[in-house]
């Protein structure tokens, strides 16, 4: 038998305690028409749950970019591979039928956290090698 995932009981709780059927369009539209509403936000309440796991992985993954850009002494940002990255995603997004602005400010802000995060990698890492000294 396998052991549990680390977060199932994050998961579980976070799924218990989300009200899947709020709306407050109760009373305010046909029931079928709800009915089937609320079949189609089950759907999106997938994706987003589907989403919040990826992000935890690419964060994850750029951590551990961060921790050796850090050892390294390298800059905590890559313009180059930024800009590559974004016209990659806006072609990905015209290609998948979403909104190439969208694609690219979702990006740039992801980009910024990553950043952020490396920037404070590196200051953690650089204030440990002056305590060693």
């Amino acid at each position: 038998m396998s052991a549990p995932h680390p977060h199932a009981s994050a998961d579980v709780r976070a799924h218990q305690d989300f009200d899947a059927t709020a709306s407050s369009l109760q009373g305010r539209a046909d029931p079928r028409v709800l009915d089937e509403l609320q079949s189609i936000r089950g759907t999106i309440d997938n994706i987003d749950a589907a989403l919040v796991h990826l992000l935890a992985e690419r964060f994850k993954a750029t951590q551990r970019v961060g921790v050796l850009k850090a050892t390294h002494g390298l800059p905590a940002g890559d313009p180059d591979r930024e800009s590559a990255q974004i016209g990659r995603l806006r072609a990905l997004a015209a290609s998948a039928q979403l909104d190439p602005e969208f694609a690219e400010k979702f990006l740039n802000f992801i980009i910024s956290e990553v950043i952020r995060h490396h920037v404070a990698l590196s200051e953690d890492h650089r204030r440990t090698d002056d305590d060693r000294s």
